[in-house]
């Protein structure tokens, strides 16, 4: 998975034709539970899952009102389309991917 910042949020977001961004901190536990989830979705299904830090882009998170993590958001062709909030399952995170391809 990518890690995106400021800088690269364009590019490696905005300019996508469909992605799934996670919006997480470092100190998040429920983030950090929901990784390997990501990771065998991203493999699975063969999508790109991009890593937001909200303590390190706090502007991006609040231009997409994140209120609290793990946020995970679709984007397609740079809108934001889907939002799931809070840690689920990988079989939660993976058929809420594919209802929104």
């Amino acid at each position: 998975m990518k890690i995106a910042n400021d800088a690269s949020f364009q590019s490696d977001v905005l300019e996508k034709d469909f992605v799934v961004v996670d919006f997480y901190a470092d100190w998040c536990g429920p983030c950090r539970m929901i990784v390997p989830f990501l990771e065998e979705a991203q493999a699975e299904l063969g999508v790109e899952i991009v890593k937001i830090n909200i303590d390190e882009s706090p502007d991006i998170a609040s231009q997409y009102n994140v209120m609290s993590i793990p946020t995970l958001a679709i984007f397609k062709k740079g809108e934001k389309t889907s939002v799931s909030v809070g840690a689920s399952s990988k079989a939660r995170i993976i058929d809420w991917i594919k209802s929104h391809r």
